[in-house]
């Protein structure tokens, strides 16, 4: 058998392996099959819907650009290092943090990718097929139902689950054409709407005294977190698509394809901006109204049609998959009756029901895209604990004690105070709670503390700056145990010495089984 007919098989094979370490043999990917998922997994209508928000702020063209890449480009430097956790220790991200929030504590990751991944999975459905049915009925000259546009979520929702089944080979053999084809139509688009005559008019308008506005203010830097939703979003996923990655693989390479994927998803930031733009002023009540993508179709030449059609269904499918894969992969380290598959359809089935109720019955689609920010702002210091563990632990990891929750079993190293570890528990919620307060989204949310910055949405950096601090404090006045820095000790902070971990105790076993601890 060829090599090519070979990896043809691998990709139609449904993946075999679920939470557990993958063996460094069987490590294949390589950076650019991760840039390609993390291309594919934010370059689609969702993501351009983001880039809508300027508009609906009130900002000016240029500045509502500035925010974009402003945002992108801190979020995908606050994301990038997380990359390293899988080839690290061959599992997902939420696993990897036992060793620094307790075998227990790993549920708090757990659960920012769980309501990370419905919350973006349904924005990619809702954003996707609409787009691909508001296109084929103009196209065709039919009329939009809501039984046609729920007939059309449960279809791409059952071709996300159907790709995922298979799994990681499929994800990455999907991802290596399907971005560059979805990025080069946004440019086609971003021109072909730029060429309209209501684009002068975009570029026309000025708002001369807008800094010393502080509701303007606050819309630039509610844009600013909006577009960080998207990189910072993928923090607990990034381990499920590097953990085929082989530890040899240099870790500047894996970092600069992270950033290098955020930044190459400006084309769909782009797209949604340049759009609404053209939208607000041709058609303002549409944008008020938050129906971006009628508008998107409206004012589309009938030519388009068929790409903004292709622009759904693919972009739709790339980050759906990345999100549904991730999402079952952990499930199923939770839940350890049930596998990868079973895990990935279950959820699946739930997103159906959630994007359909949330549609039709509650219209939480502008509480959904609010929703997101929110968790982006406490997905912050959970990164930020992660990665100021990484640092002073010296990138060492005892594997076997990281799985003690999916084994069901208890102790370890990473065992702590009852599966918790204290220090990381309470400087990520003090952060993420702050954080929180503080977020001032005209219009959508406004905590408690959002007007205290002159309007300015400040949430971001209180959430990141009160957790670093927070935690490094706590690793000084309360050290972890010696025995989770490995031989070479800590890094900038002490430890207790004396301790003796916990061993690990198999349940059902008739006495404790004490593993080996492996670097």
């Amino acid at each position: 058998m060829s090599e090519q007919t070979a990896e043809q098989a691998a990709t139609f094979a449904v993946e075999a392996h679920g939470i557990d370490p993958i063996p460094e043999s069987e490590r294949w990917a390589k950076p650019r099959d991760i840039f390609g998922l993390i291309f594919g997994g934010a370059n689609s209508v969702s993501t351009a819907v983001l880039g809508t928000f300027p508009v609906v702020f009130g900002l000016t063209f240029w500045d509502g650009v500035l925010a974009i890449v402003i945002g992108v480009l801190v979020g995908s430097l606050i994301l990038s290092p997380m990359v390293l956790f899988g080839p690290k220790n061959g599992t997902n991200n939420a696993v990897s943090s036992s060793a620094h929030f307790g075998a227990h504590g790993r549920l708090i990751g757990s659960l920012l990718a769980l309501l990370g991944a419905f919350t973006f999975l349904a924005l990619a459905v809702w954003a996707s097929g609409d787009a691909l049915l508001a296109s084929v009925a103009r196209l065709f000259g039919f009329e939009q139902t809501g039984l046609l546009s729920g007939l059309v979520y449960a279809l791409m929702a059952l071709l996300l689950i159907v790709i995922c089944v298979y799994g990681y080979r499929m994800l990455v053999v999907l991802n290596r054409f399907v971005p560059i084809l979805v990025g080069v139509l946004f440019v086609v688009g971003i021109v072909v709407y730029a060429s309209q005559a209501d684009f002068a008019a975009v570029l026309a308008h000025r708002a001369a005294d807008r800094w010393s506005d502080p509701v303007y203010i606050a819309g630039f830097f509610g844009s600013v977190l909006v577009a960080m939703s998207c990189p910072v979003s993928y923090g607990p996923f990034l381990g499920d698509y590097s953990r085929y990655v082989a530890r040899s693989v240099p870790r500047r390479s894996l970092i600069v394809a992270v950033v290098l994927a955020q930044l190459a998803c400006l084309g769909a930031f782009l797209f949604g901006h340049v759009t609404a733009s053209v939208i607000s002023i041709g058609s303002p009540e549409l944008i008020a109204g938050g129906d971006y993508v009628g508008g998107l179709v409206a004012s589309a030449p009938t030519w388009f049609f068929v790409p903004l059609a292709i622009i759904g269904v693919l972009g739709g499918v790339t980050t759906g998959t990345s999100l549904l894969y991730g999402t079952g992969l952990d499930f199923s380290s939770i839940v350890v009756v049930m596998g990868r598959v079973a895990s990935t359809a279950l959820i699946g089935a739930i997103t159906v029901v959630f994007v359909l109720v949330g549609k039709f019955v509650f219209d939480m689609v502008q509480s959904v895209t609010t929703l997101s920010v929110l968790l982006v702002v406490c997905t912050v210091p959970w990164i930020a604990i992660m990665l100021i563990g990484y640092v002073v632990r010296r990138g060492w990891y005892d594997v076997e004690p990281l799985l003690v929750f999916s084994r069901r079993e208890t102790g370890g190293i990473y065992w702590f105070q009852h599966g918790w570890n204290t220090n990381a528990v309470i400087a990520w919620a003090v952060g993420a709670v702050a954080g929180v307060m503080f977020v001032n989204l005209p219009g959508q949310f406004v905590g408690v503390w959002g007007g205290l910055a002159g309007g300015a949405d400040v949430s971001l950096p209180v959430a990141l700056l009160l957790s670093s601090l927070l935690y490094w404090g706590l690793l000084r006045l309360n050290p972890d145990p010696d025995y989770v820095f490995g031989p070479e000790g800590p890094r900038g902070v002490p430890s207790r010495s004396g301790a003796q971990a916990s061993p690990i105790v198999h349940r059902g076993a008739s006495a404790p089984i004490i593993e080996g601890a492996s670097a």
